[in-house]
């Protein structure tokens, strides 16, 4: 079995009494979309934001690639390629998409302050820019402002935005929230092919999607993982039934 790309341990967080991590350890392989659901106020945003580096846990370890990541912040930890969608590079509501995601592949190449003269004309980030907005199929809308694209859109082009960076893994965070039924169909399919090119840890409500694209699922509660396995396992697991399913999952 491969080497996971992503592996966390005993990784503790409190705010006061509460612990909202509670000793979570898990991984992500490679090739795998690891899901990760709970009920509301079960930790799961509290545990991504330890993960892409945006809070440091009181205690435990994450290793990415293979190399203690503790120490690195948010920007430090894309660029070693953990793309924390929707969080990793927020939109600039009045540029195009093509230049959304023409300065994350700007920021990849290292060249921080090259927007102060004309990028447009650089065909390198152009191209760039161009293939990760028709991986997520948002070419024909390439010149339309971020402020004007759909919510469905936006979650495309932030997308678009953690591929230009070099995603080697993918941190989603309920990336289906606020779509409608053929969205999430969409993006649904987009992602079960977006697991070839980098693993994907993905907090999601929508248990048709987790269920349709999950290898393994891991369930927290209370900020403990209570359950973790296949999806045919979580769906008869009785802990898990009662704590977050229900009778009718």
């Amino acid at each position: 079995m491969a080497d996971p790309v992503l592996e966390i341990r005993d990784l503790a967080k409190s705010f006061d009494a509460l612990k909202a991590t509670d000793g979570v350890s898990l991984d992500l392989r490679p090739g795998e979309i690891h899901a990760l659901i709970g009920p509301n106020g079960a930790g799961k945003t509290t545990l991504m934001h330890q993960i892409s580096g945006a809070l440091r846990p009181d205690s435990g370890s994450i290793r990415f690639l293979g190399q203690d990541v503790l120490p690195l912040g948010i920007a430090a930890r894309a660029r070693l390629g953990l793309g924390r969608t929707f969080q990793v590079s927020s939109l600039i509501p009045e540029f195009s998409a093509l230049r959304n995601v023409m300065l994350a592949a700007q920021a990849r190449q290292g060249s921080s302050f090259r927007f102060l003269r004309n990028v447009m004309h650089d065909r390198t980030l152009l191209d760039a820019a161009g293939a990760a907005l028709d991986r997520v199929g948002l070419t024909d809308r390439a010149s339309v402002a971020a402020a004007e694209l759909s919510h469905g859109e936006r979650r495309q082009l932030e997308i678009a935005i953690a591929i230009a960076l070099g995603a080697r893994a993918f941190l989603l965070d309920e990336p289906m929230a606020g779509m409608g039924p053929e969205g999430s169909r969409t993006l649904t399919a987009f992602l079960d092919k977006l697991r070839a090119e980098a693993p994907i840890l993905l907090v999601e409500h929508d248990m048709d999607a987790v269920f349709a694209l999950a290898d393994r699922v891991s369930v927290l509660v209370y900020g403990r993982i209570i359950a973790s396995g296949s999806v045919a396992e979580i769906r008869n697991d009785p802990a898990v039934r009662e704590a977050y399913l229900g009778d009718g999952a």
